[in-house]
């Protein structure tokens, strides 16, 4: 696991690939199944939880507010008390974690008579809460900021949630719509949670409700969904001891199965499947749509580099997290690309957008950036050009600018193997897939082996 280098040195593929990659498992679910274990009663056994920062985070905030959760080996049991927080009083840091932030402010928010200390990194103290907090209040819970209104840090002062007829503006965030949906089930009524406005990333609040579903006895969760809003009958979630599967990572998946497109050959990451809880399978489809041939069986997806992938234009508004995959090997593209839809990823990490269109303008390439889209004309001359003097990407403490980055740095560039790509603060991978860069590394080292 690299975690302090200042930079690393990426080492392109002089074979194509033929590697076979296990990812780990779903942050986006791993976060999740911490809160809605919490909801149970009884030992809930999490198998396959993704153990990074992010995840990390979160099991050492529930254990500071009370939570028993024990490991055994690489399972992690947690001893839920039906959503009741015993500690009443607790000073807690998020870090620079989204689902932490939202999921277990509403957690706390749910709490009867608590009063919660609540702070994250300088770049979470930038990060969008104000729509989620006046919901809060809305619902009977008093906010006292330290600083800026609608940014950590602040004082949750709660009281239960008070209304069952929630309305929020989720327009830059689905992780508020998450948040709260999980805490619907243990109020006093159908919950209906309305955002007419619309959200991002769909996908994920129905990810959310699937998982809800797993959780509540004898999974009996009959809700609905549209585009403006869910409806949660009042249920219970499950009192008896039961064992649940983490999903591997889609999106982290999403860079090897890139790599083949890259470097050439084929790639195979296991446990994958076509329909999956994860939107960001469908990522795959995009592949497909650019040239990519991607074939699902019983043991993973695999995916086959046929020809030069074409460009074209894509809505990445509800798989937003690989756009970074698909941008950042813009320059080996045959055609010019459009990618749409990531207006709010200009509020995640860091402004990813706007941080895209810099590290690709560093690599020659001619990028229009606007609001909502970057549009991308690539150029490999001048790829080739500004890298024979070296390139260093910066990756801005993004773990996905490490992870993208790195694939197009496995291309063989100067046809002779020479490495010519430097990734900044590879540690920053930790977030979500501290090995990372080792799972790369075995990839070529399998390669050069076939070969």
């Amino acid at each position: 696991m690299i975690t302090e280098k200042e930079s690393i040195l990426i080492q392109p593929f002089v074979n194509p690939c033929r590697a076979v990659v296990e990812v780990p498992g779903s942050k986006s679910i791993s976060n999740r199944a911490l809160i809605l274990s919490v909801m149970c009663k009884g030992e809930i056994e999490l198998n396959g939880l993704l153990q990074s920062e992010d995840v990390d985070l979160m099991q050492q905030a529930l254990l500071h507010l009370g939570v028993n959760i024990q490991k055994n080996g690489n399972k992690i049991i947690v001893f839920g008390n039906g959503g009741v927080i015993n500690k009443k009083e607790c000073t807690i840091n998020v870090g620079n974690a989204g689902t932490i932030a939202r999921f277990l402010t509403c957690l706390l928010a749910a709490q009867i008579g608590g009063v919660y200390h609540m702070d994250g990194t300088p770049a979470m103290r930038e990060r969008p809460m104000l729509e989620l907090l006046n919901c809060l209040e809305s619902l009977g819970c008093k906010i006292e900021y330290q600083k800026n209104v609608g940014h950590f840090p602040f004082t949750l002062y709660t009281n239960s949630l008070n209304n069952n007829k929630i309305e929020i503006d989720a327009r830059k965030s689905g992780q508020n719509i998450s948040g709260l949906l999980m805490q619907c089930p243990v109020l006093n009524n159908d919950c209906t949670v309305s955002f007419t406005g619309g959200t991002v990333s769909m996908p994920f609040i129905d990810m959310t409700l699937k998982m809800m579903r797993s959780f509540i006895h004898e999974n009996t969760l009959n809700y609905s969904l549209s585009g403006k809003f869910a409806e949660v009958p009042v249920s219970e979630y499950k009192k008896n001891d039961f064992i649940y599967q983490i999903e591997p990572d889609a999106t982290a998946a999403s860079y090897f199965l890139t790599l083949p497109h890259v470097v050439g050959g084929n790639c195979k990451v296991l446990g994958m499947k076509e329909e999956m809880l994860q939107g960001d399978i469908g990522y795959c489809k995009f592949l497909n749509e650019l040239g990519a041939c991607i074939d699902f069986d019983d043991n993973g997806v695999n995916s086959s580099h046929l020809t030069t992938l074409t460009g074209g234009s894509f809505d990445f508004v509800d798989i937003s997290d690989t756009f970074l995959s698909l941008a950042a090997i813009s320059p080996l593209l045959n055609n010019k690309l459009e990618i749409y839809g990531i207006e709010h990823t200009r509020k995640q990490e860091t402004d990813r957008v706007s941080a895209m269109a810099q590290e690709l303008s560093k690599l020659g390439q001619d990028v229009t950036e606007k609001p909502d889209r970057l549009i991308i004309q690539p150029d490999l001359n001048k790829l080739r050009s500004v890298a024979a003097k070296g390139i260093e990407i910066d990756t801005y403490k993004d773990h996905r600018f490490a992870m993208s980055f790195a694939i197009l740095g496995s291309f063989d560039l100067f046809g002779d193997g020479r490495a010519w790509m430097k990734i900044k603060d590879p540690g920053c991978c930790a977030k979500t897939f501290p090995g990372f860069f080792e799972c790369l590394n075995t990839a070529l080292e399998d390669s050069h082996e076939e070969n």
